[in-house]
């Protein structure tokens, strides 16, 4: 039985008690799925043989039929919805695309969805595809898709659904940033989320609609900003940044729901590990006076759905081949967890930068730089299968070397600790190099110090002035995650080396079994 946690009166800013007329919904979420139909391991990755029976492992489609019969019948009114990021993370996405995300939010029986940055990154084509398969509304609010054949016309700011015989608002919200994570295209303009939410609230509120849920893939920290600069808004699922909110366990990042400006604010962290579980109260005017839930983990308490076990495993007869090959060994996990890549030296990034300096040495190159928002997921201790160097490394990025000075090794560095504060992928994973950075500098005014890059056996200053040969992947150097002054004709580049995992694979095999480790290459003021 879930425990229930009542937000207080006075943090809602509520006098009245409960009236004859209030309406009762609970709104069940999910968010950052990745296409995870699979039930993972505690390292976010593929769950391995076994394990499962055993009751060790987490999340999948399967687990969620059955918690979410479980959880409507708990309920008179209930919505599903998503906050974005349904594509990419597994082979199911690399192979299928948008097409079991489909089928699986179909059978799970979705109301509505966001766009997340993710679900461009095959271009909006894909996208369309996916909307054109799908028995709900996607939506996106803070961008101008006029200009987009792929998508005018089809993609929706909002739409307003019915439950219980009461209207219920809905809109969609993407990064501001989604050019710099993801491939919309040069025909999409993406807008200030404040302005674009508010923009819908007096447009929905116009219409008579006085219950409004914003689906929002912006982060936590955005969303927060959001309920604080808008009014109207009753609540925000949210999604992007993988955070969890709880009442009950230490490691949240915050209370469930986290209220801002009266507007009730959840997420649940990630891959289908939790199904999202808001109990909200609005009176007879669309006022919330009461807003109560918790994350429900997805754990081998929850009974697999049978038929969809079985329809899973055959979507996965095409993958096995691929992902069951054992390729190498690791002595330890190696951690990859996201909160701590994308903030400081981690293991993965360490083994990653390892292995595309490695590639490459010997045609020059001296420097590896690797965003941390590729980096997807940790490895176990014990064999390692090509499924299991997939997941972490999901996207067929491919290796790229190019010219740059040290001056624009330095700038890019800048780039890359100067969003550390939102935990954003940019965050910079090195081999060949050793850096310092400040946090108490203000982003790109100087945070990064004391940089030196490998000669030999040891390390000297790097000169401004000096050319240097960079290995990164494909989708960092055209621009990606910020690093705009490694894009351009004019560096000498070739985008075109081998798969990045591919990589990584050959380069276990070769350091098998492999130790994982930090050095302080990268290290804080």
């Amino acid at each position: 039985m879930m425990m229930r946690f009542l937000t207080s009166v006075a943090a809602l800013g509520l006098t009245a008690g409960v009236a004859a007329a209030d309406y009762k919904l609970t709104i069940l979420h999910t968010n950052d799925f990745h296409s995870r139909f699979e039930p993972i391991s505690k390292y976010d990755s593929g769950c391995r043989e076994g394990d499962n029976a055993e009751g060790k492992c987490f999340g999948g489609s399967a687990r969620l039929v059955t918690a979410l019969a479980d959880a409507r019948a708990r309920s008179n009114n209930s919505i599903l919805v998503d906050g974005g990021d349904q594509f990419q993370g597994s082979l199911y996405y690399t192979y299928y695309k948008g097409k079991v995300a489909a089928e699986m939010m179909n059978k799970l029986g979705y109301d509505g969805m966001t766009v997340g940055n993710h679900e461009f990154d095959d271009g909006p084509e894909v996208l369309r595809g996916f909307m054109d398969s799908v028995q709900f509304p996607v939506l996106m609010s803070n961008a101008d898709v006029s200009g987009e054949p792929a998508l005018a016309d089809v993609l929706k700011k909002s739409t307003v659904i019915e439950r219980g015989g009461e209207k219920i608002g809905l809109i969609g919200l993407t990064p501001e940033d989604t050019p710099d994570l993801a491939s919309p295209g040069k025909n999409i303009t993406f807008t200030n989320p404040v302005d674009a939410v508010q923009g819908e609230v007096d447009r929905l509120t116009a219409e008579g609609v006085n219950k409004i849920i914003v689906l929002s893939h912006s982060g936590y920290a955005v969303d927060q900003r959001v309920a604080a600069g808008t009014t109207g808004v009753d609540v925000i699922v949210g999604g992007h940044s993988n955070t969890y909110l709880s009442n009950t366990s230490e490691k949240a990042a915050g209370p469930y729901p986290t209220m801002v400006n009266d507007v009730a604010i959840v997420q649940a962290y990630a891959y289908g590990k939790f199904l999202g579980e808001l109990n909200v109260t609005f009176d007879d005017a669309g006022n919330v006076v009461e807003a109560v839930g918790e994350p429900l983990i997805m754990d081998g308490t929850v009974t697999e759905d049978e038929g969809t076990v079985a329809r899973i495993a055959e979507l996965a007869k095409p993958l096995d081949e691929i992902r069951n090959k054992v390729v190498a060994e690791s002595a330890e996990a190696v951690d990859g967890d996201r909160n701590n890549c994308r903030v400081q030296e981690c293991q993965m990034g360490n083994l990653v930068a390892d292995a595309m300096l490695d590639r490459v040495k010997d045609q020059g190159v001296s420097i590896a730089i690797a965003n941390s928002g590729g980096i997807r997921a940790s490895l176990e201790p014990g064999e390692v299968t090509m499924g299991e160097v997939l997941t972490v490394l999901p996207f067929q990025n491919t290796l790229s070397t190019f010219e740059i000075t040290g001056e624009q090794v330095i700038a890019a560095l800048e780039n890359g600790v100067s969003q550390v504060e939102e935990i954003k992928g940019r965050f910079p994973q090195v081999a060949g190099l050793k850096f310092t950075w400040d946090p108490t500098i203000a982003p790109n005014e100087g945070r990064i110090q004391d940089v030196m890059v490998g000669e030999g056996d040891s390390f000297a200053p790097i000169d401004p002035a000096k050319t240097y040969v960079v290995v990164t992947n494909n989708y960092v150097r055209n621009g990606g995650d910020g690093y705009k002054v490694f894009a351009g004709d004019d560096k000498n580049a070739y985008d075109f080396g081998p798969d990045l995992a591919d990589v990584m694979a050959e380069y276990l095999v070769e350091n098998s079994p492999y130790k994982p480790y930090t050095d302080g290459r990268i290290s804080q003021k």
